[in-house]
């Protein structure tokens, strides 16, 4: 769905709709699963600047509700997630803030984004919302055996037989390194 800064100057969008899986890339990060239910409100907003600059804003508020499957971050097994959250975000004409000499920005200004050629695709900003919702880590359970650093078993699933006791060749170079320094 396309906002048009012309369109929203006459009056503003609510809209509710289902995203089927498929519709966006998330990339590696993640796989939808099912529809993507989102509903809000785009709007512009006018930025007065000075006596003849105004600048229009666009305002697009709203939630999302979703399932997601990432992967474990110790055995890559698949683990869904579901993802519900709510956005209030502003974007600005790209260009709108360039020649505006150094300073400091505040808190809320950091939330500010770019909108090119009179227009923003709610796509986008979904997939941007999705993406920063997801957990940093994920596991499939709290006590994840993960994979095994030889073979690559899935421990949770197999048992390994593998000595990951060791130090391992990797380390050999450094092993007489503390009593070479102490002398």
């Amino acid at each position: 769905m396309q906002f048009k800064v012309s369109e929203l100057e006459r009056e503003p969008v609510e809209f509710e709709m289902g995203l089927a899986p498929g519709t966006m890339d998330f990339g590696s990060a993640a796989e939808q699963r099912g529809d993507l239910a989102v509903s809000g409100r785009a709007e512009v907003i006018h930025e007065h600047r000075g006596p003849k600059e105004i600048v229009a804003d666009i305002r697009l508020k709203g939630r999302f509700l979703g399932r997601f499957e990432v992967s474990c971050a110790r055995c890559v097994e698949a683990v869904e997630i579901p993802l519900a959250a709510e956005f209030d975000l502003i974007y600005r004409p790209l260009g709108a803030d360039a020649g505006v000499p150094e300073r400091s920005i505040t808190a809320p200004e950091t939330e500010i984004g770019y909108y090119q050629e009179d227009s923003l695709l709610l796509e986008d900003v979904l997939r941007e919302q999705v993406l920063l919702s997801l957990p940093v880590r994920t596991l499939c359970k709290p006590g994840c055996k993960g994979l095994c650093p030889r073979c690559g078993a899935n421990r949770n699933s197999q048992p390994c037989t593998c000595d990951v006791t060791g130090n391992g060749s990797r380390w050999d170079a450094l092993a007489g390194l503390r009593s070479r320094l102490k002398s």
